[in-house]
């Protein structure tokens, strides 16, 4: 059966299942669970249908999340709400950022490619600097002093501000999106080139070991949280304008869903984050400890994504044994 039939056949199922989803967290009848059930169990079958003759096709995908979210509404729907973040932070966000690796890939590579530019630039004529970074930016930052008198810094109010102001760059970096992810790719490359001016300034001063001890014990939390939002945003930005077989405007309600469940996902990063740029990143401990710092972060988002990806794998064990 090709694709283009098999959606064709099976399209009032799936609509069907997702009307009776919704219908069933209203109300619980014994002719509406039933009906539930029914439908449930057919599109669970065409599920496994597409899996094994359409596995990398956006059909399959949209089939596998409004099983699952059917699944959870029939057999989860008493779930406490901390049950349900547990949930989603622990294996349902991690689901996502493997879903869709390869744009959250293209946000870093776009990032990257801003912050080369202007690290090239800067380092080639220092006076360039002026014409890339703001003003106040500028005056402000002294690469011969860093860090020399990190008691001047108030701790909680600055770690505040960082966390608003990042969320705030990933929101519009998410909402990019709706702008075909022009908007996206603006905020990624503007971010980029802010952090390689800066990198290229204290690289100009031979100051750069210091330059990165400040940087990287938040920033790889930080950036990956930029890159997840700004991938949501260039996924659906890319959905918007080439939807394949479906409409834009279908495209865009599915891909608005899955960017805003990403988004969310990152809250958590930001806060960490925050806290580290907050009060470790101007403590007063040694630019080893901080790279130290540095490398327990990464570690920790390296086990928090492989215990994430086995956790996924053994619920879809388990709802596939109901």
């Amino acid at each position: 059966m090709q694709i283009n039939q098999f959606i064709k056949q099976n399209r009032s199922d799936w609509e069907q299942l997702e009307a009776l989803t919704t219908n069933l967290q209203k109300k619980k009848t014994y002719q509406v669970i039933e009906e539930f059930q029914h439908t449930y169990q057919k599109v669970a079958r065409q599920l496994s249908y597409s899996q094994t003759y359409f596995p990398n096709e956006d059909v399959t995908q949209y089939l596998n999340e409004i099983v699952a979210k059917a699944h959870n509404v029939l057999y989860q729907s008493q779930q406490s709400s901390w049950k349900q973040a547990y949930h989603f932070f622990s294996s349902k966000f991690v689901g996502l950022l493997l879903e869709q690796w390869k744009a959250i890939i293209i946000a870093m590579l776009l990032f990257f490619i801003g912050g080369l530019a202007s690290f090239i630039t800067v380092i080639d004529n220092p006076a360039h600097l002026y014409g890339i970074l703001p003003e106040e930016m500028v005056q402000s930052v002294e690469p011969e002093s860093l860090g020399e008198n990190p008691q001047a810094v108030d701790a909680p109010v600055m770690s505040a501000e960082i966390m608003t102001n990042n969320i705030r760059v990933a929101i519009l970096a998410f909402a990019g999106g709706i702008t075909f992810g022009i908007l996206t790719v603006y905020v990624l490359i503007y971010n980029g080139i802010l952090i390689g001016a800066l990198a290229g300034l204290f690289w100009n001063y031979s100051n750069s070991y210091s330059f990165w001890a400040y940087i990287v014990p938040h920033g790889i939390i930080e950036l990956l949280a930029i890159f997840i939002a700004g991938g949501a945003g260039l996924l659906m930005g890319y959905k918007i304008f080439v939807p394949g077989k479906y409409s834009r405007g279908y495209q865009l309600k599915v891909q608005t869903v899955r960017s805003v469940q990403l988004l969310l996902g990152t809250i958590p990063l930001f806060v960490i984050a925050g806290i580290i740029e907050g009060y470790i990143t101007p403590a007063d401990i040694s630019l080893e400890m901080k790279y130290l710092v540095a490398i327990i972060t990464a570690v920790g988002l390296l086990a928090y994504m492989i215990a994430g990806h086995f956790l996924m794998q053994r619920r879809k064990l388990q709802q596939s044994t109901i």
